[in-house]
């Protein structure tokens, strides 16, 4: 204990830098919380709430974040969940941080790749708001964080499925995340089966033995693979039950029909008349935005009878939606594109509409009540739950810092791909100096995992549904713990040749005098 002591002015000292930026986000989030009281709403948080106080699976979101409310349901405070949220946030920068210092980056990348986690304004009002996204980017970020501990063990590759399940169940895009994840064990896998064959082929050699690279690849991804798909398929088989439908949500096909409506022409497509019926007449140009074909009375998908998202009727969504990318693949391609480069924007103008934009913004007066009505029925389960007023209590002047404050401190889009173009771009520049300098080709290092995760929660909204706000911030902290990583290999990369430059230098002269004395 007198060690520590002694230790702790030092340690405090090295992590000066970071220890300001946490300290400032903690401060950013106490004064949320006190301004804020005792929570802010977003249309989803109501459905969210109704799961969490009749559990049955959602059509339309997993309940993993209904069930994260129902851990602190007994407290009866949503402040306290949005406090949860915010503690959540500290801890995502902090394990950023600890990451890239542990991958051997430098302390000042390790700062300012967890300084938009920590201190963006968007990201803590979002911590603020009753939805996943919180939870969703804690659980892939440490997820992210796991994979690039070395090395990597069977009960780490088993504890990471359990994250990846864990945010799938909370965010269905998850799921494909799965796959990416897999990819990566693998790859892993059969390098660190390489490795051990090459080390120990001498001693196997004696012993008549031999190196079996299937073993060590299924030891690294199995446990994975278990502990990632069987909680997915215990909830699909809990869906099934409830709803009598395979998945674990049932509105894919409405949702991407929703998203076809950007482009899909019934001219071209020809659809028969079962299909027709979901056609709109007007042009693209003059429609309204893709969600709006899900929500709105006057959507032809929702004037069919029965709820939107019945079996029969996503079902019917979901072949009017493969039909249009198969008519108009170039069309498809072009609006996810289109919505893709609305992550990238230098500014922040108005999207999808201004009622959603206005969601992701400290207000300055009290919110309106619900309108809709399953969020009328989720306010009298959010009553039981708070077991008080819903009102939103807005403190001055604490409201009014963290309104001011919002309006400086975010990363615009265009930074945001700044930084996804780093790592590749040290890579390139690494790649181009060992072709000139050394042999071999040096592979991408550990900022690719990441660097794929970040891309693919940008890219999947985009093709599926549409872009939004809130789609974009778990894909940050991937995204700076990316380029932390990138720079730090290039830059050790560039310090190991200097060295090695000087030694082969300074050997040179000792060299030549032993071959003149021979």
């Amino acid at each position: 204990m007198a060690w520590a002591r002694e230790d702790l002015p030092g340690w405090a000292r090295r992590h000066r830098w970071f220890l300001g930026v946490l300290g400032l986000g903690t401060l950013l989030r106490l004064v949320t919380v006190l301004g804020y009281r005792p929570a802010l709403w977003f249309p989803d948080s109501y459905t969210y709430v109704v799961t969490a106080m009749r559990p049955r699976p959602d059509l339309v979101r997993p309940a993993g974040y209904s069930m994260f409310l129902r851990l602190f349901e007994a407290f009866h405070s949503f402040g306290l969940v949005v406090t949860v949220q915010h503690l959540l946030g500290l801890l995502t920068g902090v394990m950023v941080y600890v990451t890239v210092l542990r991958r051997g980056g430098r302390a000042w990348a390790a700062v300012l790749a967890c300084v938009p986690v920590l201190l963006d304004a968007y990201q803590i009002e979002l911590e603020h708001l009753l939805v996943s996204d919180s939870l969703f980017t804690f659980l892939l970020v440490a997820a992210v964080c796991l994979a690039m501990r070395r090395p990597l063990t069977a009960r780490a590759s088993a504890a990471l499925g359990l994250l990846l399940a864990a945010a799938t169940l909370t965010r269905t895009i998850g799921l494909p995340l799965i796959a990416v994840f897999a990819l990566f064990l693998l790859a892993y896998g059969m390098r660190r089966a390489g490795a051990a064959a090459e080390s120990t082929a001498e001693a196997m050699a004696e012993s008549k033995g031999t190196v079996r690279p299937g073993r060590v690849v299924a030891a690294i991804v199995l446990p994975f693979l278990v502990t990632a798909l069987v909680p997915v398929a215990a909830y699909a088989g809990w869906f099934y039950a409830a709803h009598q439908r395979f998945g674990i949500i049932g509105s894919n096909g409405v949702f991407l029909y929703a998203r076809t409506m950007s482009f899909a022409d019934c001219a071209v497509m020809d659809p028969p008349a079962d299909l027709a019926v979901l056609c709109d007449p007007r042009p693209p140009a003059a429609r309204p935005v893709s969600q709006e074909y899900i929500w709105d009375a006057a959507s032809p998908l929702v004037r069919l009878p029965g709820i939107t998202f019945t079996k029969e009727t996503d079902t019917l969504a979901g072949r009017f939606a493969s039909l249009a990318i198969r008519s108009q693949p170039l069309e498809y391609l072009r609006t996810t594109l289109t919505e893709l480069g609305r992550s990238f924007t230098p500014g922040r103008p108005v999207y999808p509409d201004a009622d959603t934009y206005g969601y992701y913004r400290f207000p300055a007066t009290v919110p309106p009540p619900p309108g809709r009505y399953p969020a009328l029925v989720g306010k009298e389960f959010a009553r039981r739950y708070e077991q008080g007023s819903l009102t939103v209590r807005i403190a001055e002047p604490l409201a009014g810092w963290m309104r001011g404050y919002q309006r400086v401190a975010w990363l615009p889009g265009a930074a945001l791909l700044a930084v996804l173009l780093v790592p590749p771009a040290a890579w390139a520049a690494r790649r181009m100096t060992a072709a000139r300098r050394e042999p071999g080709t040096p592979a991408p290092g550990g900022w690719l995992l990441g660097w794929t995760t970040a891309w693919a929660l940008l890219l999947v909204p985009a093709a599926t549904a549409q872009f939004d706000y809130r789609y974009t911030l778990p894909a940050v902290p991937l995204a700076c713990l990316a380029a932390a990583l990138a720079v730090t290999q290039s830059a050790t990369h560039a310090a190991r040749r200097a060295a090695t430059q000087t030694a082969t230098r300074a050997a040179a002269p000792v060299s030549e005098g032993r071959h003149e004395g021979a």
